[in-house]
């Protein structure tokens, strides 16, 4: 099992790094990275077709969040480059055409136990309306007066003929402008959004410390491995 840790220097270096686990997965070995990812929104394939993409585009950069199209599906989410989390994990496939809901199973487990360690207890599935919306997602009953019911994870997964990756999103703190970032985004883009619906963990009233967070989620990633006799660990950049 390798394991990367931390940041590159930029936003495609960044990218490229994440790259690299689908080339080792390919190569026959697992591999793991969660992480900071440097502030942007990133736009889904499906996004790009929609008549309001460029004013999406415009939307984010006046929020101070420069857009990119990411490799897996889904529609935009947004980083701020200091608490939301990305995870990642890639390993070997023999037949690309089978095993992707085992894949989104063991994922979606691992994040419910991250979760749990960190005192939140998430439910599977998402409100109605919600950012990037999609059959696998993690919730969870915010700890303010109005105990809404908010989206946490977001999971999707990208497969190839040798390899296969799972991938997400952790919002951790600073929802109210991940919020004011999504609901700006996705009106530009004509895709309905109830921003009520962004969750985060702090507010559902886990730790708002990312690297808390992040270690308990790498844990369980690792953890949910079939063999980790032997992992080792690679550092990128600033740690984040």
């Amino acid at each position: 099992m390798r394991v990367f840790r931390g940041r590159a220097s930029s936003v495609e270096a960044d990218r490229d790094a994440s790259r690299r686990l689908l080339s080792i997965a390919a190569g026959g070995e697992p591999a793991v990275r969660v992480w900071i990812p440097h502030r942007q929104v990133a736009f889904g394939r499906r996004d790009t077709r929609l008549e309001g993409y460029d004013r999406a585009r415009e939307a984010a950069r006046e929020r101070g969040l420069p857009p990119i199209e990411r490799d897996v599906g889904g529609r935009a989410v947004a980083y701020d480059g200091e608490t939301t989390l990305a995870f990642v994990r890639a390993e070997p496939v023999a037949d690309f055409r089978t095993g992707s809901t085992d894949r989104y199973e063991r994922a979606t487990a691992a994040l419910e136990r991250a979760l749990r360690t960190i005192g939140l207890e998430p439910s599977r599935g998402e409100p109605d309306e919600s950012f990037c919306p999609g059959t696998h997602s993690l919730s969870a009953t915010d700890a303010s007066a109005d105990g809404r019911r908010r989206k946490l994870v977001g999971i999707a997964q990208r497969v190839r003929a040798d390899a296969a990756l799972v991938a997400g999103t952790v919002l951790v703190a600073n929802r109210g402008e991940l919020a004011g970032v999504l609901e700006g985004v996705y009106d530009a883009l004509g895709v309905a959004l109830d921003p009520a619906t962004v969750g985060t963990i702090a507010g559902a009233g886990g730790p708002a410390d990312p690297e808390t967070v992040r270690a308990a989620i790498e844990d369980a990633l690792i953890g949910d491995a079939s063999d980790t006799a032997d992992v080792s660990v690679e550092h990128l950049g600033d740690g984040r």
